[in-house]
C-alpha cells in the first residue's frame, strides 16, 4: 500500500516539475523573440485609466502648420464712375505694401490686377469690395503647393551636387576632346540649374504675395428719390419753390434790363430838363377890383 502511494507522489512530482520547465522555455523563448525583433515586452495593464487614455493621443505632424500656399483672388464692381475707383484701388494695394500689374481702363470698364502681400489679402479684399456702386463677384482661391517646393529644393540640392562633380572633372581634363566634351555636359547641367531656380523663386513669389484680378463695369447713376408733396407741407414746398421760381425769373429780367436803365433813364432825366427849360414862362394873372 505504502509502495504505491510513493510511486503516486513520485509520478505527481515528476510532472509539476515537466510543467515548470516547460513554463520557463515559453518564457525565455517570447523574451528572446520581442528582443530579436526590437521590440520591448508590453508592460501589464493596471486599468483602463488615464494610461489609455494618453496611448490614443496622436502626436502632431511634424510640418503640418508650415504649409507653403498660393492665393488669389478675383473682383467684379460695377461703378458709375469707372476711372474712380480704378484710383481708389491702386490706392488700396499701395496702402498694403503691394503694386499694381497689368490694366486697361476706359469710360466704360476696366480690369487691373494688383499684387498684395499674403497675410494682408483678406483685408484687402474687404477694402476693395466695398468700392463703387456694388459687387457682383467675390472669388477666393488657395492652393496648396508645399510638396512643390519640397521637390524643387531636392532637385536644386542634387543638381548643385551634379554640376560641383562635372566642375571637378573639368579641371582634370588634359585632351581637347575631353575638355570639350565636358564642357557641353556642364553647360547642360547649369542651364537646368538655373531653371530649377527660376521655378523655386516663381513658387516663392506666389506664397509671398496673393494677386487679385478686378474688373469694374459702368452703370448708370440711380435716378433721384422723388419728394411727397402731398398735403399741407407739400403744398407749403411747391409754393416756395414757385415763390424762389418767380423772383428767379424776375431778377433775370433785371438783370438783363440793367444795362439799358442805365444809359435810358440819365438821358430821359436830361432831356426832360432840357424841355422844361424851353417852355414859356406864362404871366401871372392880373386881378382887377371891381
Amino acid at each position: 500500500m505504502r509502495t504505491r502511494w510513493r510511486a503516486a507522489l513520485a509520478i505527481t512530482a515528476v510532472a509539476f516539475a515537466l510543467a515548470g520547465c516547460s513554463a520557463a522555455e515559453n518564457g525565455a523563448s517570447s523574451t528572446a523573440d520581442s528582443a530579436g525583433s526590437g521590440r520591448v515586452p508590453a508592460a501589464p495593464q493596471q486599468g483602463t485609466g488615464k494610461a489609455e487614455q494618453n496611448s490614443k493621443v496622436t502626436p502632431p505632424q511634424a510640418g503640418a502648420t508650415d504649409r507653403k500656399l498660393s492665393r488669389s483672388a478675383r473682383l467684379e464692381l460695377t461703378a458709375t464712375k469707372v476711372v474712380d475707383v480704378v484710383a481708389q484701388a491702386r490706392g488700396v494695394a499701395l496702402g498694403a505694401g503691394g503694386y499694381t500689374g497689368q490694366e486697361a481702363t476706359s469710360e466704360d470698364s476696366a480690369t487691373l490686377s494688383l499684387a498684395v502681400p499674403a497675410d494682408k489679402l483678406d483685408p484687402v479684399l474687404d477694402q476693395l469690395s466695398h468700392l463703387g456702386s456694388s459687387l457682383v463677384k467675390r472669388e477666393l482661391n488657395t492652393q496648396d503647393v508645399t510638396e512643390q517646393v519640397v521637390d524643387v529644393e531636392a532637385r536644386l540640392a542634387t543638381q548643385r551636387k551634379s554640376v560641383e562633380r562635372i566642375r571637378a572633372l573639368l579641371s582634370q581634363a588634359t585632351s581637347v576632346s575631353d575638355i570639350t566634351s565636358i564642357e557641353s555636359e556642364l553647360t547642360s547641367r547649369e542651364s537646368a540649374l538655373e531653371s530649377l531656380e527660376q521655378q523655386r523663386n516663381s513658387l516663392a513669389g506666389s506664397v509671398a504675395m496673393a494677386t487679385v484680378a478686378m474688373s469694374i463695369r459702368s452703370v448708370a447713376a440711380p435716378a433721384p428719390v422723388q419728394e411727397d408733396r402731398s398735403g399741407f407741407l407739400g403744398g407749403l414746398a411747391g409754393g416756395w419753390d414757385a415763390f424762389l421760381t418767380f423772383g428767379g425769373g424776375l431778377l433775370t429780367v433785371l438783370g438783363a434790363v440793367a444795362p439799358f436803365l442805365l444809359i435810358v433813364v440819365p438821358l430821359g432825366w436830361l432831356g426832360w430838363r432840357l424841355n422844361r427849360r424851353r417852355r414859356p414862362v406864362k404871366p401871372a394873372p392880373v386881378h382887377t377890383e371891381g
